[in-house]
C-alpha cells in the first residue's frame, strides 16, 4: 500500500498549468477585492453630493468598512479551518460582489453605512483566504514569491479604482462604479466554483476519503494507485481550537510576533496614504504635486511585494522581512531630512513605499509557513485582522498628529518609530523548526 506526503510530493514537484491558474484565480480575485475595499473613497464626493451630507456625516461610511474587514477576518479564519478554504472563499466572493450591487442602490446615508459593514465582513474573508489556499497548492521553494505576486493584485485593484471612476462616473454616476465593483466578482463566481478545489493539504488533515484527495492531486498531474493513502508531515501542537492553538505554548511567540509586526505595518500605511498628501500640500507643494509624489508611495508596493517573496525564497525569511521593515524606517526618517522641493524626496518616497508596502505584503505571504494546516486559515486571518486595527487607528490619528504642530521632521519620526518596532518583532519571533508529526 503507498503512503503518500502530500507536502512532500507538492514541494518535489514543479508548478504545473492547474497551480498558474489557481494562482491567477487567486490574483483575479484579490483585485476585485482590493477595488471595493478602495471604491468608496473614489465615490465620497459624489455621494455626499447627492444624498447632500458632510465630511463628517460621510466618516461612518468610510470607518464602517474598516471595522467590517477586522471582524471578517477574525470571524473567517477559524471557520475556514473548520469547512474549508475553498467553501469560505467563495461566500466571501459571493457576499462582498452582493453587498456591493446593493450598495449602488441604496437610498440613504444609514443603508450605506450598513452595506459597507456587510461588505467588509465579506471582504475580510478573502485576502487571508486567498494566500492560505494558493500557499497550500504550492512547493515551498516557489510559494513566497507567487504568494506575494498573488497579494499584488490588491494594489493592482485599488488603484484602479481611480481610473475606473474617471471613466463612469462622469457618463453613469458614483452607483454605476459600485455595480461594476460588484457585478465582476459575481460573474467569476461560476468559473470559481468549477475551477478552483480544496486544499488538498486540509483535506487530509481532516481525515477526508483517499479517493476525494487523490481526485484533487490528479488535477496536480499526480497518479495513484486506488489503494494509495495521504499524509502530512507536520509541526506537533496540542489539539485545540483553531484560534486557541495560536496561543499555545509552541505557537505563541510566533504569533504575537506577526500580530505586533501586522499591526505596526498597516498603521503606517494607512497614516502615509490618509495624510502624506495633507502634509506635503502643508509643506508648501502644490495640490497635484503632492498627490503625484504621494502615488509613488503606492507604485513602490507594486514592485516591493514580489521582490520581498524573491529575496524570501533566498534567504531566511524574518530575517527579510526584519531588513525591510528597518529600511522603510530609515527612507521615512530621512524624508524629514530633505527639503519638499528636493528631487530626492520622490525617490526616497518611492523606496520607503517599496520596503514598508514589499514587508507587508512578505509578511501575508509567510503567514501561512509559520502554523500547520488545522490552524493556518485562522493564522492568516487573525493576524491581518490584528492588523486591520492599526489601520483602524492610522485613520483616526493621523489628523490629531498633524493638528499638533509637529516639525516636519519630528513627524517623520513618529512615522518610522512603528516600522523600528515591526522590525524588531519579527526577528524577535523567529523560531527553531519545531518537531514534527504524521497526520492523515
Amino acid at each position: 500500500m503507498a503512503t503518500v506526503d502530500v507536502k512532500a510530493w507538492i514541494d518535489d514537484r514543479p508548478v504545473g498549468r492547474f497551480q498558474w491558474l489557481i494562482l491567477v484565480a487567486c490574483f483575479l480575485i484579490v483585485v476585485f477585492d482590493g477595488f471595493d475595499v478602495a471604491v468608496m473613497g473614489f465615490v465620497g464626493p459624489a455621494v455626499m453630493h447627492e444624498f447632500g451630507i458632510s465630511k463628517v456625516a460621510f466618516g461612518p461610511v468610510l470607518g464602517v468598512g474598516m471595522i467590517g474587514l477586522a471582524i471578517g477576518s477574525l470571524s473567517a479564519g477559524p471557520v475556514a479551518d473548520r469547512l474549508g478554504r475553498r467553501s469560505v472563499l467563495l461566500l466571501g466572493v459571493a457576499g462582498f460582489g452582493l453587498f456591493s450591487v446593493l450598495t449602488a442602490i441604496a437610498r440613504s446615508p444609514l443603508e450605506l453605512v450598513l452595506l459597507r459593514l456587510l461588505t467588509g465582513i465579506a471582504l475580510g474573508a478573502v485576502l487571508p483566504n486567498t494566500s492560505t489556499l494558493l500557499a497550500e497548492y504550492l512547493p515551498e521553494r516557489r510559494r513566497a514569491l507567487l504568494v506575494t505576486v498573488m497579494i499584488t493584485g490588491f494594489t493592482v485593484g485599488s488603484g484602479s479604482g481611480g481610473f475606473v471612476t474617471a471613466s463612469l462616473l462622469p457618463g453613469y454616476g458614483w452607483r454605476s462604479v459600485l455595480l461594476m465593483g460588484g457585478l465582476l466578482p459575481l460573474a467569476l463566481l461560476p468559473a470559481l466554483w468549477f475551477l478552483l478545489p480544496e486544499s488538498p493539504r486540509f483535506l487530509v488533515a481532516r481525515g477526508a476519503a483517499p479517493d476525494r484527495i487523490a481526485r484533487v492531486l490528479r488535477r496536480l498531474g499526480g497518479r495513484f494507485p486506488a489503494s494509495a493513502t495521504f499524509v502530512l508531515t507536520e509541526d506537533a501542537g496540542p489539539r485545540r481550537t483553531p484560534v486557541g492553538k495560536l496561543l499555545t505554548a509552541r505557537y505563541r511567540r510566533r504569533t504575537l510576533s506577526l500580530w505586533i509586526t501586522c499591526f505596526a505595518l498597516l498603521l503606517v500605511v494607512y497614516l502615509v496614504l490618509g495624510w502624506l498628501p495633507t502634509l506635503l500640500r502643508d509643506g508648501g507643494l502644490p495640490l497635484g504635486t503632492a498627490a503625484m509624489v504621494a502615488g509613488l508611495f503606492q507604485l513602490g508596493g507594486i514592485v516591493g511585494g514580489p521582490a520581498a517573496g524573491w529575496l524570501m525564497g533566498r534567504w531566511e525569511p524574518g530575517r527579510v522581512l526584519g531588513v525591510s521593515c528597518a529600511l522603510s524606517g530609515v527612507f521615512i526618517l530621512s524624508l524629514g531630512a530633505v527639503s519638499l522641493s528636493s528631487p530626492l524626496l520622490a525617490v526616497l518616497v518611492f523606496a520607503a513605499g517599496t520596503c514598508l508596502n514589499g514587508g507587508m505584503v512578505g509578511l501575508l505571504a509567510f503567514i501561512p509557513g509559520c502554523y500547520p494546516t488545522d490552524c493556518r486559515a485562522s493564522g492568516s486571518a487573525w493576524t491581518l485582522g490584528i492588523g486591520r486595527f492599526g489601520a483602524i487607528l492610522g485613520s483616526l490619528v493621523g489628523g490629531a498628529v498633524l493638528g499638533l504642530g509637529l516639525a516636519v521632521p519630528l513627524l517623520f519620526l513618529c512615522l518610522a518609530v512603528p516600522t523600528f518596532a515591526a522590525a524588531v518583532a519579527i526577528v524577535a519571533g523567529r523560531e527553531a523548526r519545531t518537531p514534527s508529526v504524521l497526520v492523515g
